[in-house]
């Protein structure tokens, strides 16, 4: 059993992601080729932008934004502890100072309630993550940063595809970032991700920096960098992209079967938590247990694999950490976090053994 399947995956679409990357080969425009602007047309019409721009990966989509956004050393960032490294990492290559927000103890998402009381006069941005394939609670955080005139940030990287209140994951905020990861909900064969935004000068800003602060060849107006994703993965996403809506619907089956039968176990398993309007791709299927090691042993021995996202919170990682920060809930959740297999292709008979090798071991 695997954890994601993406040979599954593969075999569903393989003629055409094979005659995809062919039209690359043939045609030998591997920078910056047709089918990057074809998807970067779909992806902005699918989340209901203005503007779409493919990078080299979720992380540059990230450090792009904020450089395009003018964020510098000394200027604070408010984002969750609870995320993979990415979104602080990004933050700390500019110079500035990420300030740790605790999370939602629902949804795992940076939480609204918190965020105002951490605002100083350094504030620059808010940076919250849509955690496990559900967007974060972005209406209160955009209310917020309206009223301190603060641009918001969303990293959708494990959110693309989702919908909050009728609305897509990235489209909600000044800028939305996803990922392109291979092991994403629409993911490619190496790196990759994308940036979406309805603001013309900032989308010029961006395209610009992706190509080494270029706007005409070899004039540099800007500092840049090489954040451009290659035209054979725009190939594949195109291809990937015809069945990911039905993917998610797939997702969510298998979601809404794990959390029926988890809850009915009555095992005191907290599943999911979906927030009332929001739809999830759930990129992760995260489950909070007391005790994790046991069950890991158990599912291990029944060759069913496990994943932890995330075992350390940024806040307590060496270069990142931050003694004064008080985030009690991240803390909690980080030792009691587990996630299981979860993808559009689980059979019925892996997604049974799952839920009994679960009620067993505990």
């Amino acid at each position: 059993m695997e954890f994601i399947d993406l040979r599954k995956q593969q075999s569903h679409i393989r003629s055409e992601i094979d005659f995809s990357i062919k039209k690359v080969l043939d045609h030998g425009k591997y920078i910056l080729g047709p089918e990057v602007f074809e998807l970067e047309k779909k992806l902005a019409e699918y989340v209901g932008v203005n503007h779409c721009i493919t990078v080299s990966s979720g992380t540059d989509a990230l450090l792009i934004s904020m450089m395009a956004l003018g964020i510098k050393s000394g200027d604070e960032v408010i984002t969750t502890p609870f995320t993979f490294i990415a979104a602080v990492e990004a933050i700390k290559l500019l110079g500035a100072k990420p300030v740790y927000v605790d999370i939602d103890d629902n949804s795992y998402n940076l939480s609204s309630e918190k965020i105002e009381s951490s605002i100083t006069k350094k504030t620059k941005l808010v940076l919250p993550v849509s955690l496990f394939g559900q967007c974060a609670d972005m209406d209160p955080i955009n209310r917020i940063s309206k009223k301190y005139n603060l641009p918001v940030l969303e990293d959708g990287a494990q959110s693309f595809g989702a919908k909050y209140k009728g609305r897509k994951s990235c489209s909600m905020s000044t800028i939305g970032c996803t990922s392109f990861f291979p092991s994403k909900p629409l993911g490619c064969y190496g790196d990759g991700g994308a940036i979406f935004t309805n603001d013309d000068e900032l989308a010029s800003k961006m395209r610009s920096i992706r190509v080494h602060g270029q706007t005409i060849r070899y004039h540099h107006s800007s500092l840049g960098l090489n954040g451009r994703l290659d035209t054979i993965q725009a190939a594949i996403l195109l291809a990937k992209f015809k069945i990911f809506d039905n993917e998610i619907l797939l997702r969510n089956k298998v979601a809404d079967f794990y959390t029926k039968e988890l809850n009915r176990a009555n095992l005191g398993i907290k599943t999911p938590s979906i927030i009332n309007g929001n739809v999830s791709v759930y990129a992760q299927y995260a489950i909070l247990v007391n005790n994790r090691e046991e069950l890991i042993t158990a599912l291990t021995k029944n060759k069913i694999p496990t994943a932890i996202h995330y075992p350390i919170p940024v806040h307590m990682q060496n270069e990142y950490r931050d003694k004064k920060s008080k985030l009690p809930v991240s803390e909690y959740v980080a030792e009691k976090i587990l996630c299981i297999p979860m993808h559009p292709y689980l059979q019925k008979n892996e997604q049974d053994l799952i839920i009994k090798s679960i009620i067993n071991a505990l």
